[in-house]
């Protein structure tokens, strides 16, 4: 057990309060004018089994996360974007609207799990995409969805950061449709438990319009990862990989040189909001402990949220945190009818105009996780920083969003560009 999880320091009659069971019924109390009663339904079935497995298997969440994959993918909540049909399995709720509900649910219950799941699903998502009916793809989506097996992406590298287009990762083709992959990547989630990762390389370096897309298995030879130790999120594993003359079979690669770009931007849309759902479910998480402590913790003889500081600091997080739950589930209808109009291949116009909005969500509600996990944390007093709650994963997990899925600066990169389009277009 690590150390001070043995010493609580919040009293009993409120730490039983700031159950799993309660803090959801905070969330579905505020959200049902927002979502649709099949979203809602779903929820709650999702919520019911989090509450069943936390309860059922004595969780206290110092376990490994990872252990924590099979079950949840048995159920199906691993993803929801797509259906996974292909793969033998067929949702019959699925989209962006139930996926959001997914992120609200699981993450709740764990908020380092979810969002080694949301590393996951950066795998799963190129492979569903891209499998072209190839049986050795298809196993490896089938075992990522159901959580047999855990993904990761690789794009990252020490020497380019935020430059994802000029990378060092090299592909050089065989003659037989295999290539080796040789280069370093860094920072990515998940990377040493992952059976399966998702890389990008050119096949000359600095080129990003060589660049191929491939599907790797972590027990091929030339593949060598060590973890980098990210203290804010200690119950997560990132990694930093030496890719060394790493022999992708044909049946593996994903995209060919050339055809590895576009394959990455296609991407960003549905990864960017992602990211904003798993922003947005630990805004709901931080809110729902600080929500249910202020009104079980007496100072002076009264609940502290009668006092100003406290009650008008939740009022003011609530409406941000209702706003950007009321934005998200707007886009995710939105995609959702113009996928399913397209038949999933959305016009390139109508994607780009997706792309910007993805990342004006995932920017601000990043900015809006890091703010009101610290808020609610500190109208928390010494019980929003100790150990007894959740709320230390939700602290730590918050900081680094502005930096996972491109970087504050990138987002607002993408968003300027987008003004200068829509002036070109006047």
């Amino acid at each position: 057990m690590p150390i001070g999880f043995e010493t609580q320091g919040i009293a009993d009659e409120i730490l039983e309060k700031l159950s799993l069971e309660n803090r959801y019924k905070f969330l579905n109390m505020s959200i049902p004018t927002i979502v649709n009663e099949k979203q809602m339904a779903f929820l709650k079935e999702a919520q019911e089994f989090c509450v069943n497995y936390e309860k059922k298997n004595n969780i206290d969440h110092t376990e490994d996360v990872y252990s924590y994959f099979p079950d949840f993918g048995a159920k199906g909540y691993i993803s929801r974007f797509h259906d996974f049909a292909e793969c033998d399995i067929g949702y019959e709720e699925w989209g962006l609207q139930i996926e959001m509900m997914r992120y609200l649910a699981v993450d709740m219950f764990d908020p380092s799990f979810s969002m080694s799941i949301g590393a996951t699903t950066l795998a799963i998502n190129p492979c569903e995409a891209h499998h072209e009916g190839r049986p050795e793809v298809l196993e490896a989506l089938k075992g990522l969805v159901t959580g047999k097996a855990i993904g990761c992406i690789l794009i990252t590298e020490p020497d380019r950061g935020s430059d994802a287009v000029h990378q060092l990762s090299t592909c050089t083709p065989q003659g037989d449709g295999s290539y080796l992959l040789n280069g370093v990547k860094i920072y990515n989630t998940n990377a040493p438990k992952a059976d399966w990762a998702v890389a990008y390389a050119s096949q000359e370096a600095n080129k990003g319009d060589t660049m191929g897309q491939f599907l790797i298995n972590t027990k091929w030879d030339g593949w060598n990862c060590k973890r980098v130790m990210i203290p804010w999120v200690p119950r997560l594993w990132l990694g930093r990989e030496e890719l060394k003359d790493l022999k992708i079979p044909k049946e593996y690669v994903l995209g060919s040189p050339g055809k590895g770009l576009p394959h990455m931007f296609e991407g960003l849309t549905t990864e960017r909001v992602g990211i904003a759902f798993e922003d947005l479910a630990q805004a709901w998480g931080a809110l729902s402990y600080a929500f249910l402590y202020a009104n079980l913790r007496k100072q002076f003889n009264q609940p502290i949220i009668k006092f100003q500081g406290v009650g008008f600091t939740l009022a003011n997080l609530y409406t941000q945190v209702i706003i950007h739950t009321q934005a998200l589930q707007k886009f995710s209808e939105s995609y959702d009818e113009k996928y399913e109009k397209y038949q999933g291949k959305i016009p390139k116009a109508l994607d780009s105009a997706f792309q910007i909005n993805a990342s004006q969500l995932k920017y601000s509600a990043a900015k809006l996780s890091e703010r009101a996990c610290y808020e609610c944390a500190n109208l928390m007093g010494g019980a929003g920083v100790n150990d007894n709650t959740l709320m230390r994963d939700l602290l730590g997990v918050s900081r680094i969003q502005e930096i996972v899925g491109g970087t504050r600066q990138i987002q607002e990169y993408i968003i300027s560009r987008g003004l200068s389009k829509i002036f070109k277009m006047l």
